[in-house]
């Protein structure tokens, strides 16, 4: 079984028909009861009975009366039996004694708990994701899980989990890290989406919202995330000495400032080297002396 479209026509066309039809088959009923009693004639009491049944019948299709809001879908049973649903807004008459149930279908959203997970590099971190949906088949919302929104939070969750334990917090090589957003949240859309699609769910974002270590290894981490950031800026730092080097001695073998033999070409690379790639400022020492003195 799967999702269709419930039958049901206009309420206002329905409701004054049915105010028509009780109004007319309530005075018949009355006059033939009224004709029955004065007279004794047994017609008149059969057509009272009747009218007074079919009036009756008729109050009974008020009970198919609904209204359905926007972004909302009433699903329709008859006796346990799945007619099917209405999802366009307005006010209209289904069949009657049949149970209506509603279902939302705008836009939600929710947070899930900070959750403590190992990473793919086994270090343990604490991650929580914020999931935005929407039911799209109203039928599986209502038949296929037993609380969709129970549903999508505790699969929201399982895919956290999944996720973290497939991508290290930090990528130390080429590959995708927990702090590649973009990367991450794609992913994680589209693995929430295909668990979630067995209840009608259609899943419009899931963005992680909280990501850290553990507290008992975040001050360890901490200390390693430094260490790192040093080693890539004295890298970057040593790159550009050893160019502005090169340059120096190029140029001023160029414009023959002066001549250096190979001993001396190697101290001043190295002095270079000290002042560019020193972390405190330097003291100049002027030689007013021979260069090779």
């Amino acid at each position: 079984m799967k999702f269709r479209p419930a039958w049901h026509v206009n309420g206002f066309a329905v409701l004054v028909a049915w105010f028509v039809l009780t109004l007319g088959f309530g005075a018949a009923a009355a006059y033939g009861f009224v004709v029955a009693s004065r007279d004794g004639s047994v017609p008149a009491l059969v057509a009272a009975i009747a009218a007074t049944v079919l009036a009756v019948l008729v109050l009974i299709l008020a009970s198919g009366l609904i209204v359905v809001n926007p972004n909302e879908a009433k699903i329709v049973q008859f006796f346990g039996r799945y007619i099917g649903s209405v999802s366009e807004p307005g006010f209209f008459a289904v069949l009657p004694l049949t149970d209506r149930k509603s279902i939302s279908l705008r836009v939600r959203n929710f947070e899930t708990q900070k959750l403590k997970v190992n990473d793919a590099d086994g270090s343990p971190v604490e991650i929580a994701a914020v999931v935005v949906y929407r039911v799209v088949d109203s039928f599986k919302a209502a038949f296929a899980v037993d609380d969709y929104e129970e549903y999508v939070e505790t699969q929201s969750e399982a895919a956290v989990r999944h996720l973290a334990t497939t991508h290290p917090y930090d990528s130390h090589e080429v590959g995708t890290s927990l702090r590649d957003g973009a990367e991450i949240a794609q992913e994680l859309t589209v693995e929430l989406g295909e668990r979630t699609e067995l209840a009608g769910i259609e899943v419009l974002e899931a963005r992680i919202t909280h990501l850290a270590y553990a507290p008992e290894i975040a001050q360890a981490m901490l200390v390693r995330q430094q260490a790192a950031q040093v080693v890539a800026a004295r890298t970057r730092i040593v790159e550009g000495a050893v160019g502005m080097v090169g340059l120096a001695l190029d140029r001023l073998s160029e414009q023959g400032v002066v001549e250096l033999d190979e001993e001396r070409r190697a101290a001043m690379v190295s002095n270079l080297l000290v002042v560019l790639c020193g972390d405190r400022a330097t003291q100049p020492v002027v030689n007013a002396g021979s260069l090779y003195g």
